[in-house]
């Protein structure tokens, strides 16, 4: 099968095109776990533009695919996790957490889901009952009533310390019932915003929504999570922010990014590159692996101006066809590497020698010698010899027959027992029994008597 060269192309721009589609959805600055199989920290400990905060000598625990915020063994354990850079999205965004809560069956804690100002995000992780005058959203997650658990939504300006209130639970400005703990399955909390409504969706399903709340830009994402004596061991599996504008998005480092005329002077340079002859191919690589370095994964809302939009994609198409002539090339080595291979094996293959002829003469005259053999068995007639075998074997039956019955009775008369011998055994037999007996009657005549 033979690939051709506009193949190659129509596959890449494909993927590139079902890339940008893809990328220009999540925040990746904002959000973990988004990749499948994808480990959630490089080091284990650490968790990219994320502050993992804990209290009194404990730090949620950072698995490959979770974070366990709280411990299933009790001690009032406390932990968070926010973002190191704030949300510069104004308008349509969506924010989903998921995560899973597991203990014993009275056990108790709470899960916070936090939109606030940046000096939150620097305090000790606490909770809606323990923070102070914050400014923002929180969504928190327990078991408030006894009904088995509960979403309930709160707004603070920074004016209320929610703490302190007699019953801050009257503050809440939605909620909603939802069974998170023990489910065996892990439970999603999706924050959407958009112009004129916010909406809390928990397991596909609306939870509550709202057109009187607009959550500005510029504000931090966070996850606490605190449990009492009897604990709940809450699990975070992924939090991603996403957004359906692909005109403006995130920045987590601007410096990464090249500007417009490093684009255009690696453009340039990739184009004479790829009109190089064939002896300065190494030079081309080396070259290519460096435009790869510079030009990494990056939000599509993050390129501001039409001419680096241009720029970028110009660069990335540009790589792409250095890639596709690449495994052109490739492909020609191997059909060419394979006719050589051919080639050779066919020359190995000699004509036959003397020797070889010499051989498949002798294997001939031993197949004419068989077929003589052969032949001779099928024409000869046996009836003579058999029926001499069969003369030799009656006159071998007819000696044995004469000389067989003299012989067995000379063995029979000279070993056969006489009479004299078998009388003598007799009385003897005879007398040993009757001086048993007597020798009996004695021993029992002399025995002492008992009476009763």
């Amino acid at each position: 099968m033979y690939i051709t060269s506009q193949s190659l192309r129509a596959v890449a721009w494909s993927t590139l095109a079902f890339s940008a589609t893809r990328a220009s959805y999540v925040i990746d600055n904002l959000s973990f776990g988004q990749k499948e199989g994808a480990y959630i920290s490089p080091d284990l400990q650490t968790i990219p533009h994320w502050i993992v905060q804990g209290i009194d000598d404990y730090m949620p625990q950072i698995l490959t695919d979770r974070v366990i915020l709280t411990p299933p063994y009790p001690g009032s354990k406390r932990s968070s996790l926010w973002t190191s850079d704030p949300l510069h999205h104004s308008g349509d965004w969506t924010a989903e957490l998921d995560f899973r809560a597991t203990g014993m069956d009275r056990g108790a804690g709470n899960l916070q889901f936090w939109y606030v100002k940046e000096s939150q995000a620097r305090e000790t992780p606490q909770s809606l009952y323990t923070a102070k005058k914050f400014d923002g959203l929180v969504l928190v997650i327990d078991q408030y009533e006894g009904r088995g658990g509960s979403v309930r939504g709160f707004l603070n300006d920074g004016s209320i310390d929610i703490g302190s209130h007699p019953d801050p639970d009257t503050l809440a400005f939605g909620k909603c019932d939802h069974a998170y703990r023990n489910r065996g399955l892990l439970s999603s909390l999706k924050l959407h915003h958009a112009d004129g409504f916010l909406e809390v969706m928990i397991d596909g399903e609306s939870c509550f929504k709202t057109d009187k709340v607009n959550l500005p830009e510029g504000y931090y994402f966070g996850i606490s999570a605190s449990s009492a004596e009897n604990p709940d061991s809450f699990e975070v599996h992924k939090f991603i922010v996403s957004t359906t504008n692909t005109y403006t998005r995130e920045e987590p480092n601007k410096n990464r990014y090249p500007s417009s005329q490093s684009h255009q002077d690696q453009a340039n340079m990739a184009s004479k590159q790829g009109h190089e002859q064939q002896t300065h191919k190494q030079q081309q690589l080396v070259d290519n692996k460096k435009v790869d370095q510079m030009l990494e994964d990056v939000l599509a809302s993050s390129i501001r101006s039409q001419q680096d939009q241009f720029a970028d994609l110009h660069n990335r198409i540009q790589i792409i066809n250095n890639r596709v002539a690449e495994m052109h090339e490739m492909l020609e080595g191997m059909v060419h590497a394979n006719e050589q291979r051919f080639t050779d094996l066919m020359n190995r293959v000699v004509p036959i020698d003397d020797r070889s002829a010499a051989t498949i003469r002798n294997v001939e005259k031993v197949e004419r010698t068989t077929t003589a053999i052969l032949r001779d068995l099928e024409s000869k007639d046996f009836k003579d010899m058999m029926k001499q075998i069969h003369r030799t074997l009656e006159q071998s039956h007819e000696g044995l027959s004469r000389s067989l019955p003299a012989a067995m009775d000379v063995v029979y008369g000279s070993h056969k027992p006489s009479m004299t011998s078998f009388l003598l055994v007799a009385v003897a037999v005879q007398i040993m029994v009757m001086g048993a007996y007597l020798v009996y009657k004695k021993r029992r005549n002399g025995a002492p008597k008992k009476y009763l």
